[in-house]
């Protein structure tokens, strides 16, 4: 970072920053080829592009249109097309007849548990619960509600309810029976799937007394369905509550995939707000799995023999884009892991890569820098050869996180595909392929056929280094169409901010030679003395502190700067907190970032608040900090 006490963001986004550049064999071996030449091709007919990406997809009827605008911002994709979700992502598979013995799943859970299924063992369990599901009478347009662990029934039941033409509404298994009575209230769920309990960190989560509750609270479940996966003794309604195996007992092994049409919805999955109820973001057959197979072939560059593993949760659109619907639609294993990945040692995270010889590792920045936190002897004590690839997601990687990383368990030969994009996307949007030369820190350029930018609220781009409001200037099929029920609140949250382009609610900045620099949401914006600085700007800068593990900024007011900082950290090991130390990190903060850093206070913390996916919700520490109400915490884990 500069020295200089003063400084402009351009001097820190300079084109001599140090390069990561791939290897000659990465570039040429490239699904994407060339990767500027790539980004020219698609930047100049992004319609062509994606109408090529659909085309590795099978359809039951093309489309006579590729895309419309005309009810736009309600944009839609393959108009007259007949597809299916569940259908390419399995059916076809079994159909072509080629991977049918290939493994399709591993799931691992913490105690030791394993389980594997086989493309064709997969195709046998989604049809018996589809059967199951049209004997009830869920028909297509039903929304069922999902609630359970990281286990392959999760998988089973979400593409069953997409071959039937049902909505499936996943809910991460942390959140409370409030939490989820809300969102199934929202969606009105006619049924409810869950289980007996699951397993953290060596102790039993009982899911089915919360999700008992929770069904108190909203009438439309008609029934739910129970998944045995620890045997706990539960309290078990007979009138409502059946079990998993005796729901799908005696069933056919073989059910038809409703024809739906491109546009018609998948699924919806919630988002949480501020002081409003949770979002229902609506993803459609047609368009969302176009745009995560492409991403699969390109940001991951599957072949397709690889060992996926995706560490997120599949109750987050990063699990149903990248453990489930990815992997699937690309016809490789996906690797599942159910609890936490220092259990019982540190390094139960390098054993399973180790074990099962994975490909790519598709993580949090928050679970690296956890790693981090115990030391470099953990990774160098295991053989990861198998490692091609490695991946971030969740939240701007600060460049220690990076670094680390990229050394010690990508041992400076596998790139980093740090991935932005969000539950709206539904797939990567701005992220390096295997050929781009990357920066750490960088999510560096969009993907191929998406046009993003940074502007100021009038929606000019605003100068290279400077900071100012991420947005995406075209459309991509794999795009939200609307919020559940709330059409208005799609428009305004999305459409309104900024006229004419989609409104991330992220801040970045742009370098010399184009990459892109995450720097927060715009309510993570700090402005001190009148300058905008990132959150992960500084954040970054507390973690470059050898004593810094991990750190949240957020601002407060102040009647002379207009925003302070103060600063929520965790210490590495066994160092202990003081005020010597305290000074310390101030100085080497303030030599970071310079002056406009003003640190009001740093509190030595052992927890930050965090959604499953990995992100800080530095909302809540600025309520608690100001005395004022915290919002919708349901999609905090602690």
């Amino acid at each position: 970072m500069a020295k200089k006490e003063s400084r402009e963001l351009t001097d820190v986004l300079s084109s001599s920053q140090k390069k990561y550049k791939p290897s000659k064999e990465m570039v040429q071996n490239s699904n994407a080829g060339d990767y500027e030449a790539i980004l020219k091709k698609a930047a100049k007919n992004p319609l062509k592009f994606w109408e090529e990406a659909a085309n590795n997809l099978k359809w039951f009827k093309k489309w006579d249109e590729v895309f419309s605008d005309k009810e736009k911002p309600f944009f839609k994709w393959f108009l007259g097309a007949k597809c299916n979700l569940a259908y390419n992502a399995l059916d076809r598979h079994i159909e072509e007849g080629k991977i049918n013995k290939k493994t399709a799943i591993i799931w691992e859970e913490e105690s030791g548990r394993t389980r594997k299924f086989t493309y064709q063992e997969l195709y046998t369990e989604v049809n018996k619960l589809a059967n199951a599901l049209r004997g009830m009478g869920v028909d297509r347009g039903d929304r069922i509600a999902i609630y359970m662990p990281n286990i392959p029934e999760i998988v089973f039941a979400m593409l069953a309810c997409a071959k039937v033409g049902a909505m499936h509404s996943v809910v991460y298994a942390g959140f409370s029976s409030k939490a989820l009575a809300d969102r199934i209230d929202d969606a009105q769920a006619k049924v409810l799937f869950t289980a007996d309990g699951s397993f953290r960190r060596g102790k039993v989560v009982d899911l089915k007394s919360i999700a008992d509750a929770a069904v108190k609270n909203a009438k439309s479940i008609e029934k739910v369905v129970v998944v045995q996966n620890n045997k706990a003794k539960v309290n078990f309604n007979k009138k409502c509550d059946v079990w998993y195996h005796d729901f799908v007992k005696g069933q056919s092994v073989y059910a038809h995939c409703a024809e739906m049409d491109s546009e018609d919805p998948a699924f919806v999955l919630y988002t949480s707000g501020t002081t409003s109820k949770p979002k229902g973001v609506i993803h459609v057959h047609g368009g969302y799995p176009v745009g995560v197979l492409q991403t699969m072939k390109y940001v991951f560059d599957i072949k397709g023999d690889e060992i996926f593993w995706c560490t997120a949760d599949p109750g987050w659109i990063t699990g149903h884009s990248y453990i489930i619907y990815g992997p699937l639609l690309a016809g490789i294993t996906t690797l599942m892991y159910e609890g936490v990945p220092d259990m019982p040692k540190p390094d139960r995270i390098w054993k399973v890569v180790e074990k099962y010889k994975v490909n790519i590792l598709y993580t949090a920045p928050t679970l690296i820098r956890a790693m981090m936190k115990y030391g470099i002897n953990w990774p160098k004590a295991h053989k990861m050869e198998s490692l091609r690839l490695l991946g971030s997601v969740g939240e701007p990687i600060n460049p220690e996180a990076w670094k680390w990383f990229y050394t010690y368990v990508g041992k400076k030969r596998c790139p980093i595909m740090d991935t932005w994009w969000q539950t709206e996307t539904g797939m990567n949007m701005i992220t390096p392929l295997p050929s781009a030369p990357l920066k750490a820190g960088s999510a560096c350029k969009p993907f191929p056929g998406i046009i993003a930018d940074v502007v100021d609220k009038k929606g000019k781009s605003v100068p290279t280094g400077k900071g100012g409001f991420l947005v995406i200037r075209n459309q991509w099929p794999s795009m939200i169409r609307t919020i559940f029920n709330n059409p208005e609140r799609y428009i305004k949250t999305y459409w309104s901010e900024i006229r004419g382009m989609y409104f991330a609610g992220d801040v970045a900045a742009k370098d010399k030679e184009g990459y892109f620099w995450i720097q927060g949401r715009t309510d993570d914006v700090l402005k001190v003395a009148g300058h905008r600085i990132g959150t992960a700007e500084v954040e970054s800068a507390f973690v470059s502190h050898k004593s810094v593990v991990e750190a949240a900024v957020i601002g407060v007011p102040d009647p002379v700067k207009g925003e302070v900082i103060v600063a929520f950290v965790i210490l590495a090991g066994k160092v202990k907190p003081s005020e010597e130390l305290n000074m310390e990190i101030r100085k080497h903060v303030r030599k970071e970032i310079g002056p406009v850093a003003v640190i009001k206070d740093i509190k030595f913390i052992d927890k930050l608040p965090k959604t499953r996916s990995g992100k800080i919700m530095r909302r809540v520490l600025k309520a608690q900090e100001l005395g004022l109400e915290v919002g919708d915490t349901s999609a905090m884990v602690n």
